[in-house]
C-alpha cells in the first residue's frame, strides 16, 4: 500500500490546455502522418455534400415543364395566401394506380409575362408532390421566401456635438441647471451651498444668490413669473424673486433632502420629490401643500410635468414610474419595466412621449397611457444621473464615469458617445455629470459635472455626412421588455 501511494503522489498534475495539446498531437499523428500537409480534397465526399445541400433547399420543388393550369374566376385571389396542400379524396375516380398525387402549393417563384394574365399579385403557382414530408416542404419554401427587410426606422444624420466653452466658478459639485426663458442666462445650483446666474453667449458670471445651507439639487425658472425657484438637501424648496434677487417664499414639509424639481407649465403649481419618498405639490402663491403624492417605496429623485394627464410623472429609486391624477392626487398607473433606480427622465418637446434613464437601460415611452415603446440600442453601463431632448430629436444622457452619449431619439442609435475631460487638478473619479439641459432654442447644451465645472456643447459646423457617417446596423431582434 504505501509503494502505491508514492506512486500516485509522484505522478505529475498536468493542465488541461496540456492534455488537450497532448491530445491533439496524438490525433495528429493517427490521421495526419504529414503534419504540414493538408489531405487532398475528396471529389466523392464533395459530391455527396452538395447533393444532400441541394436535397434540403429544393427538395419539394419540381421543375414546371407546363405553366399551371387556370383558376376558375369565381375563386381568383389578389392578395398573398399560405401554402395549400389540395389532395383529391380517398377513393375519387381521378386517382389512379401508379399516379402520384399533386399538391398545389404557393410560392414566390415568378413565371413569365403572360404565362398567367388573371392574377395581379406576381405568384405563381408550383406544384409538389403530396408525398413530400411537411419537414422537407417547409424547408423549401423558406428557402424560397422573399427577404423582408427590417421595418427599424434608419436614424437620422446628426452632426457631432464637441465642447466649445469650459466655465469654471463654483467650489463644488455642480448639481443643477436651468434655462431663462428669455434664453439670455442659465442657472447652476451646486455643493457649494449657492446659485451662479451665467450669461449664455459669454460664460461670464452675472450674480451670485446664497441662502441654502446645504448642496442645491433642483432649479426651475418660471415662464409666467419672474421667479426662480430651488430645492436642496436642507430640505428647503424657495422662491427667488429675480427682480430683488431675493428669497420672498419657502415651502416647508419636506422629511428630508428634496433631489428634483419641476413647475406645471399652465398652472401656478410647483412639484418637488425628495427621498422621504413622497412627491409634494405646492401652490406658488399661498405656500400651501395641495397633495402629497404617496406611492413610492424609496427616494423621488427624478419628475416632470404635463399641462395634460397624466400631468405629473415621477422616477423613483424603487425602479418604478407613476403616473398621478393632480385633481384627486392618486396615482393612475405604474410603470415596472426598469429594473434600477430612475434618476433621470426627459419629455420631448413635441411628440407625446418621454424617455427614462436607469443604470440597466433607456427606455421610451408613449403618452398619455406610458405604453413601452423600446430599449435605446446600446448600453451605457453606468448610473446615469442627466438626460435631456430637444427638438430636433438629439438626446443626450451623462453617465457617473464622465460618459456622455448622444442619440438619435426616433430610432434609438447612439450617434456618438465621447468622455468628458475633467478640469485639471481634478481626480480621474470626479468626471461625473450630474445635470444636463438644452437652451431654448436646442442649439447648445450645459452640462454640470463632478469636476467643479460647467462645459457647454455645440454641433460641430464643419461636419457632414460623409466625414461622419452613419454606423447603424437595425436589431436582430426587438426587446418587449
Amino acid at each position: 500500500m504505501p509503494a502505491a501511494t508514492t506512486e500516485a503522489e509522484s505522478i505529475e498534475p498536468q493542465s488541461l490546455k496540456k492534455l488537450s495539446i497532448k491530445s491533439l498531437k496524438r490525433a495528429l499523428d493517427l490521421f495526419s502522418p504529414v503534419h504540414g500537409q493538408f489531405p487532398p480534397p475528396d471529389a466523392e465526399a464533395k459530391k455527396i455534400r452538395l447533393s444532400h445541400k441541394m436535397k434540403v433547399a429544393f427538395g419539394g420543388v419540381e421543375p414546371v415543364s407546363q405553366p399551371p393550369r387556370q383558376p376558375d374566376r369565381g375563386n381568383e385571389q389578389t392578395g398573398t395566401s399560405s401554402a395549400l396542400a389540395l389532395t383529391g379524396p380517398e377513393g375519387s375516380k381521378s386517382t389512379q394506380k401508379g399516379v402520384t398525387e399533386n399538391a398545389l402549393v404557393v410560392g414566390p417563384t415568378f413565371q413569365p409575362k403572360g404565362l398567367n394574365s388573371i392574377g395581379t399579385s406576381g405568384k405563381s403557382t408550383t406544384i409538389i408532390p403530396a408525398n413530400v414530408s411537411s419537414y422537407e416542404r417547409n424547408f423549401s419554401t423558406s428557402a424560397l421566401m422573399e427577404r423582408i427587410p427590417s421595418r427599424w426606422p434608419r436614424p437620422e444624420w446628426h452632426a457631432p456635438w464637441k465642447n466649445y466653452r469650459v466655465i469654471q466658478g463654483h467650489l463644488g459639485w455642480v448639481r443643477s441647471v436651468a434655462f431663462d426663458p428669455s434664453n439670455e442666462w442659465f442657472c447652476t445650483g451646486s455643493a457649494d451651498r449657492t446659485i451662479k446666474i451665467w450669461d449664455v453667449a459669454t460664460g461670464v458670471l452675472k450674480l451670485t444668490l446664497t441662502g441654502h445651507i446645504e448642496q442645491v439639487r433642483g432649479l426651475a425658472v418660471s415662464n409666467r413669473h419672474t421667479y426662480m425657484f430651488s430645492a436642496g438637501d436642507d430640505k428647503q424648496v424657495k422662491c427667488w424673486d429675480l427682480e430683488q434677487n431675493k428669497v420672498i417664499r419657502s415651502y416647508h414639509g419636506h422629511l428630508s433632502g428634496v433631489y428634483c424639481l419641476a413647475l406645471h407649465p399652465t398652472l401656478d403649481v410647483l412639484l418637488t420629490g425628495g427621498r422621504d419618498s413622497v412627491c409634494r405639490v405646492w401652490d406658488i402663491r399661498t405656500k400651501m401643500q395641495i397633495f402629497a403624492l404617496t406611492g413610492h417605496d424609496n427616494t423621488v429623485c427624478s419628475v416632470f410635468t404635463r399641462p395634460t394627464d397624466p400631468q405629473v410623472v415621477t422616477g423613483s429609486h424603487d425602479t418604478t414610474i407613476k403616473f398621478w391624477d393632480l385633481r384627486y392626487g392618486k396615482t393612475m398607473t405604474t410603470l415596472t419595466h426598469h429594473k434600477k433606480s430612475v434618476r433621470a427622465m426627459t419629455l420631448h418637446p413635441k411628440e407625446n412621449a418621454f424617455a427614462s434613464a436607469s443604470a440597466d437601460n433607456t427606455k421610451k415611452f408613449s403618452l398619455p397611457k406610458g405604453e413601452f415603446c423600446h430599449n435605446m440600442l446600446s448600453q451605457q453601463k453606468t448610473i446615469i444621473n442627466a438626460m435631456a431632448v430637444n427638438e430636433d430629436g438629439v438626446m443626450v444622457t451623462g453617465g457617473d464615469n464622465g460618459s456622455i452619449w448622444f442619440w438619435d431619439w426616433k430610432s434609438g442609435h447612439s450617434f456618438q458617445q465621447s468622455e468628458t475631460i475633467v478640469q485639471p487638478g481634478s481626480l480621474e473619479s470626479e468626471a461625473g455629470i450630474y445635470a444636463a439641459c438644452y437652451d431654448q432654442t436646442g442649439s447648445r447644451l450645459v452640462t454640470c459635472e463632478a469636476d467643479k465645472t460647467i462645459k457647454m456643447w455645440k454641433e460641430d459646423e464643419n461636419a457632414t455626412p460623409e466625414t461622419h457617417p452613419v454606423n447603424f446596423k437595425p436589431p436582430k431582434e426587438i426587446r418587449r421588455f
